[in-house]
């Protein structure tokens, strides 16, 4: 039995092929491209593509492999008899990374410090640090370990919260009582009914004046205009790899308001992706070779 695999471009084409077996027929197609012949039994999608274009398969593919964490929305577009594997163990790492940048960027002022390089202007203020910080990690799945390993060489005082209470980790529930203790807040939680708008006007109201907001997982865990109100008065600073909407539009205040630090949702995206990505891909096509289920299945 030949397996068919569609990739993305000539180049992962070009990276699988010498470790696939002859039973592999690797080609490039992306959904909306013109139908092939015959059935596509491993879909690896594009990286940055939207979930939309996946209504566009019909009976074509078996089985899609996304290349991004978050499949948000992609319940709605895939056709019945698709299943949809998420890349676990791709970007958890990276987006730690990005959490790390924006709380060093901002507890440093870098954002301001940025500006005045650009206008050759010398000036020294004193900035909150990171040593010694009270850290609320919101989150403790892929991402949140990933993070707690990383900022742990800073000696901070982190307190972690998932969903239900364990060990020494907090319930969400609990969180009334954390906030006004943080002093940065880590959001590293999926997008689900219970997290949509989490942060709200009494969230941020909780928090201590001037405290820092890290978004790293998804924009509608946060209300936005809640969270501009409270920038623009200086109550609350934000640090956002994710907001929404996205792109933010031209002249939104989160752009611009003092206390805003903003990424372009590039938390995983590095030049070392492929080293992870590419595995994983392989390791698919191996367990679909043996007659097996592919692993990470998050819709079917």
């Amino acid at each position: 039995m030949t397996l068919r695999v569609a990739l993305p471009d000539a180049a992962m084409v070009a990276r699988l092929a010498p470790a696939v077996s002859k039973d592999v027929d690797l080609v490039v197609w992306r959904p909306g491209d013109p139908p092939l012949d015959g059935v596509i039994d491993l879909l690896v999608m594009p990286y940055t593509v939207a979930y939309d274009t996946l209504q566009s398969l019909g009976g074509q593919v078996r089985h899609v492999q996304s290349q991004s964490l978050g499949y948000n929305g992609a319940e709605q577009f895939l056709p019945p008899g698709v299943t949809l594997s998420n890349a676990i163990g791709v970007h958890e790492g990276p987006t730690a990374e990005m959490a790390m940048t924006l709380i060093l960027a901002s507890q440093r002022g870098w954002p301001d410090v940025g500006r005045n390089q650009d206008s050759q202007k010398w000036d020294r203020p004193m900035w909150p640090g990171l040593i010694g910080q009270r850290v609320l990690l919101i989150g403790v799945g892929g991402i949140g370990r990933e993070f707690a390993q990383r900022i742990a060489g800073f000696t901070v005082e982190l307190t972690r919260v998932a969903r239900t209470a364990r060990d020494d980790i907090h319930g969400i529930d609990e969180l009334p009582a954390l906030l006004p203790a943080a002093d940065i807040v880590v959001l590293a939680i999926p997008l689900t009914d219970e997290t949509r708008g989490l942060v709200d006007s009494a969230f941020l109201d909780r928090l201590p004046h001037g405290a820092l907001l890290v978004n790293v997982s998804r924009g509608l865990i946060v209300d936005t205009d809640a969270l501009v109100a409270h920038v623009r008065t200086g109550a609350v600073r934000a640090a956002l790899d994710v907001m929404d909407p996205e792109p933010l539009p031209d002249g939104h205040p989160l752009w611009s308001l003092p206390g805003s630090l903003i990424s372009p949702h590039l938390g995983g995206a590095v030049q070392s992706m492929n080293t992870r990505v590419d595995p994983l891909v392989l390791s698919q096509i191996d367990l679909l070779l043996r007659g097996e289920r592919p692993k990470n299945i998050v819709i079917e």
